[in-house]
């Protein structure tokens, strides 16, 4: 496992990863895609370049997001008649405020391999400043991927395959196909929606003098928070770095929170950048776990939307994303960014 970063000091980075891992892929060989934003006309033209020199390209991505018609210069490319990849674009609606909001990545060659994390690739050249306003700068805001292989990486593509290929009902949380973890070594991967929520139990296992981080984009979910007020009052060390805007993390949220001895700050960008990472890092005293992927903690991401969520054990992963959080507090220490 390797994590790739973005952020004010890698600008474009991800999207050039992105980019890299298509045009290193064969002909013969199959690039499967889900994700939520979608506007990087660069990138497409990436993926249109590796449909006609003879890979099979396979994109899922959301239909109506939250700034309706973002993707739809995309989706126009790719879904040409002449010059598009055909049958290997799929525009999922699934309505009633549910979304595909994963952001997964997968390659057959040079060798196999999967990324998932928070990144959309939604960034291009002089872009309108009211979408920057509305989704922010993703090129250029915090985020990351998680660059995985062996043998988890077959089953993450045959998910993205599920994903392109059904019409998946409003009790799709009630499906096997798409709640049936994937574990790897000191690794599980969870699909949403689901029955069971595996950070509850995650949480609800800290015991007294374990130390907790947060970095969350979205913040809206009022358990959630409860019960990290919940974890504080018992002894547990909390910091939570979340997004600046309150439409992301409402000020209820602060509120619930008041009182309990989390540590709550927000990340504001003079350039207005997001932090759109997502990803926990807990420490006990016998074990550390990271927790990474695209789900937000909000009551849709929990109930509604397809996510993914990925728990690792693995401690270089841990150290790499722990190094990034201490990157974000020493921005905000070094008053690039306000409290």
């Amino acid at each position: 496992m390797h994590a790739v970063f973005g952020g004010p000091d890698r600008p474009r980075r991800l999207r050039d990863v992105l980019e890299e891992r298509v045009d290193a892929v064969p002909a013969g060989g199959e690039i499967r895609w889900a994700t939520y934003y979608f506007r990087d006309e660069a990138l497409a033209e990436a993926l249109l370049r590796a449909h006609r020199r003879g890979v099979r390209v396979m994109l899922a991505i959301e239909g109506a997001p939250r700034l309706r018609g973002a993707n739809r210069a995309v989706i126009a490319m790719l879904g040409e008649a002449e010059r598009g990849i055909g049958d290997g674009l799929r525009i999922v609606h699934r309505g009633l405020f549910r979304h595909l909001h994963e952001k997964l990545y997968c390659f057959s060659h040079p060798a196999p391999v999967a990324l998932i994390g928070s990144f959309n690739p939604s960034g291009r050249p002089d872009d309108d400043p009211r979408v920057i306003r509305a989704i922010g700068d993703q090129d250029r805001g915090h985020n990351y991927l998680v660059e995985l292989t062996g043998p988890v990486v077959a089953p993450l593509m045959e998910h993205v395959a599920l994903l392109h290929a059904r019409r998946w009902p409003i009790g799709q949380r009630w499906s096997e196909a798409l709640n049936r973890p994937i574990r790897g070594d000191g690794l599980e991967i969870y699909f949403f929606p689901r029955r069971t929520h595996p950070l509850d139990r995650l949480l609800e296992t800290l015991p007294s003098g374990s130390r907790l981080r947060l970095a969350v984009s979205h913040l809206r979910d009022e358990g959630i928070a409860d019960r990290l007020g919940r974890l504080a009052r018992r002894g547990v060390s909390i910091e939570l770095l979340t997004e600046a805007t309150q439409r992301r993390v409402p000020r209820r949220i602060e509120a619930r929170i008041a009182g309990s001895g989390i540590r709550f700050s927000r990340y504001r960008h003079p350039d207005d950048l997001p932090m759109h990472s997502k990803f926990i890092l807990a420490e006990t005293p016998g074990e550390r776990w990271l927790g990474f992927g695209s789900l937000n903690l909000t009551l849709t991401s929990r109930w509604l939307n397809h996510e993914i969520f990925a728990v690792a054990r693995d401690a270089a992963l841990f150290d790499c994303f722990s190094r990034r959080w201490d990157q974000m507090r020493a921005e905000m220490r070094r008053g690039c960014v306000d409290r």
